[in-house]
């Protein structure tokens, strides 16, 4: 029995998850699913955004999967998902982007993981306003947190087979702070003399994802360059709507999709399930639920590729539910 921590997540985030669950629970795999809320929707009952009893229940059961939670623009609490990764210094995010047969693209067969530092950076947030004309954020790189993401691209590209690791950063402008996160990359490269590894700049990294993204395979980035990446990449391969993805540190992890909340879109049962329940596949497998992960991925193809029962952005009409009933008949 796994004793798994659920936050269903607010605006699509609970009907997703109830069709997530539905396919996950068709594998057969034992899970004790501890669910715990966070978000928007519950700052009235707890007076903040995330409440100590998420975090008690994620450090306890070492795993945990997650709905979007919704961030306001511009003003309101900080990131509710940037708070999690910090809180449990979850430093890896993990978010593969890979074909699935049936899904629009103007590309075929990409196949590319995105190894994004998750704690530091100009994403980290600290910034200030010096007077009423000027504000100021902090791009804050360390040797460690460098030194660590690049050592877990590597290992992570030995573990599943990969030939190449791709350092992108911008060390041409920011000689500092990105020339020491590419220095952090040098060193670890060496250690691994049996994966390629090479260097690009994040602007023509851009062009050349979009022009010949056959060529990549683990690009390791900062954290505010992984984060548009990974939404480059997922539009490689049909957009968000597929794009999963992991927060890692050492012995505890968050999966949750890369999408946000789409709360225009709360209770219509009209959104694709498929980037949570590809979520949960990566969830299976790294609780050691090997087979059932592959079984759980090959439904998700399958349905999809059938085009049957898939929901209105892929092509058809189905409801979020039905589509998570779907994928776990074939499960």
């Amino acid at each position: 029995m796994h004793n798994i921590t659920l936050i269903p997540g607010d605006g699509i985030g609970p009907e997703i998850t109830e069709a997530m669950l539905t396919a996950v629970e068709a594998t057969g795999v034992k899970i004790n699913w501890e669910r715990v809320e966070a978000g928007a929707d519950v700052i009235d009952k707890y007076g903040t955004p995330l409440p100590e009893h998420v975090l008690e229940s994620i450090r306890k059961n070492k795993v945990a999967i997650k709905g979007p939670l919704t961030t306001p623009i511009g003003t309101g609490f900080r990131s509710v998902n940037v708070a999690l990764r910090r809180e449990l210094d979850l430093y890896t995010c993990l978010r593969p982007a890979k074909s699935i047969k049936g899904v629009k693209s103007r590309f075929d067969n990409i196949d590319i993981v995105i190894v994004r530092e998750n704690t530091e950076d100009l994403y980290a947030g600290i910034e200030r306003q010096i007077d009423k004309d000027t504000a100021e954020s902090i791009k804050r790189i360390t040797r460690g947190a460098s030194e660590r993401i690049a050592k877990y691209a590597f290992e992570y590209a030995v573990k599943e087979n990969r030939k190449k690791v791709t350092a992108v950063t911008k060390a041409n402008i920011c000689k500092f702070s990105d020339g020491l996160f590419l220095e952090a990359c040098q060193k670890i490269a060496q250690n691994y003399p049996q994966i390629d590894y090479e260097e690009r700049l994040i602007d023509n990294m851009c062009m050349q994802l979009v022009q010949k993204p056959e060529l990549y395979d683990v690009l390791v980035l900062p954290n505010m360059y992984g984060d548009i990446i990974s939404d480059l990449a997922a539009g490689l391969i049909g957009g968000l709507g597929i794009a999963p993805g992991g927060n890692i540190g050492d012995g505890i992890a968050l999966f949750e999709p890369v999408h946000g909340s789409a709360p225009k879109y709360k209770g219509l049962y009209k959104t694709n399930p498929t980037a949570l329940i590809l979520s949960a596949v990566m969830m299976l497998k790294y609780i050691g639920e090997t087979e059932a992960s592959e079984r759980l991925y090959k439904a998700v193809a399958d349905v999809i590729g059938e085009g049957k029962t898939v929901t209105y952005d892929l092509g058809g009409s189905a409801s979020t539910l039905e589509m998570g009933k779907a994928i776990a008949e074939k499960v």
